[in-house]
């Protein structure tokens, strides 16, 4: 695809993306389109795009309400469908008084909890009457995929009422065994708060909070999971220990010892990932850290003593749990990722490089 910039037309990059199985196109002034292929930066072959290409190519697509939040705040974030080929994700945004662009395309497909990578004694969580279940990690790192797989497992094997906040709503689900109603930020509602606040009083089963971003939804998914439903959340952290001391961290200290003992006893899981270049064939793989709220983990959190808790993981194996270090290991040794992607990941280097380094590099 070899084109000056000013022929570019959004539709024809977008088919790019879905063709090449890109996972993003990032837009911008001063070089050419770049797509995420495998976790790695390939621009296309064409010329760097102008201030005027990046414009006409965001006013091609983006809804006229988001131009104008565009306008008013520099940036938005929205959901549109490309024809029936694929949806996609987009965040536009204004960087040195020009419009930046980037697209997520999201799979077209849900992947089975097998396909993620996640150990099959998972799959009993999602049949628990109450309790919250938080899935962590960085932006990028497949959360809102392994939420949506575990989301369409219950839709197709429970009979409930499940209930979704998104900003934006990625994945779209169709009824099947449950009745699903999925509510986007800032279309259907202002915010992940109030939605929360008013999905308990809409019959809700299950609850699927796109993001905990704040105090007021941390608050109510926590009240949400100890009032009798099953809450499913998302947080920018990586390992169990983190996650638990973040929640508690965002409380006024006067709060805190409270929501210990609020989350000891709601928190059924933590489910944290990373994705990672594969060293095998192309492609990216999942690294997870798995944490099952066990008596003894609840004791820890209760008591204020989350240091300790990965001590438990490690010998919680029989749970269904490990740690994010001991799955690099297992991944390095089988060859799946190499040997940086151990290192740049591990939360304990050195103990993990001592586990990998008698076996040599790969």
């Amino acid at each position: 695809m070899s084109l000056r910039a000013a022929e570019l037309q959004m539709s024809d990059l977008l088919d790019l993306v879905i063709e090449e199985g890109a996972s993003d196109l990032h837009i911008g002034v001063g070089l050419p389109p770049v797509l995420r292929l495998h976790g790695r930066l390939q621009p296309i072959d064409t010329d760097p795009l102008k201030a005027e290409d990046t414009e006409r190519l965001m006013k091609s697509f983006t809804p006229p309400e988001h131009q104008k939040r565009l306008a008013e705040n520099g940036g938005t974030d929205f959901g549109f469908g490309h024809h029936d080929r694929g949806r996609f994700r987009v965040s536009v945004f204004r960087q040195k008084g020009m419009i930046g662009i980037v697209l997520r395309l999201i799979p077209s497909r849900l992947l089975s909890l097998e396909e993620i990578g996640l150990p099959p004694g998972l799959k009993e969580l999602l049949y628990k009457p109450r309790g919250l279940i938080l899935v962590t990690g960085p932006t990028g790192s497949g959360k809102t995929t392994t939420l949506a797989s575990m989301i369409n497992v219950i839709n197709e094997t429970r009979d409930v009422h499940i209930i979704t906040v998104e900003d934006p709503i990625e994945y779209y689900h169709p009824h099947k065994k449950s009745v699903i109603t999925q509510r986007e930020v800032g279309v259907d509602v202002p915010g992940f708060g109030e939605a929360l606040k008013r999905g308990l009083r809409q019959d809700p089963d299950v609850i699927l909070v796109g993001e905990m971003r704040d105090l007021e939804t941390i608050q109510a998914a926590i009240t949400a999971a100890e009032t009798g439903h099953l809450v499913f959340a998302t947080l920018h952290t990586t390992g169990a220990a983190r996650t638990v001391d973040r929640i508690v961290d965002a409380f006024p200290m006067e709060q805190q010892n409270q929501v210990r003992t609020q989350l000891a006893s709601s928190l059924e899981a933590v489910i944290s990932q990373l994705l990672l270049v594969r060293n095998d064939r192309p492609g990216r793989v999942a690294a997870f850290e798995i944490m099952v709220a066990t008596p003894a983990i609840r004791s820890l959190i209760r008591d204020n003593k989350t240091f300790r808790i990965t001590s438990d993981i490690q010998t919680g194996a029989k749970f269904g749990m490990m740690t994010l270090d001991d799955h690099l290991v297992d991944l390095f040794e089988h060859g799946i990722i190499g040997y940086e992607e151990v290192i740049t990941s591990a939360q304990d280097v050195d103990t993990t490089v001592q586990k990998i380094q008698p076996r040599g590099r790969r």
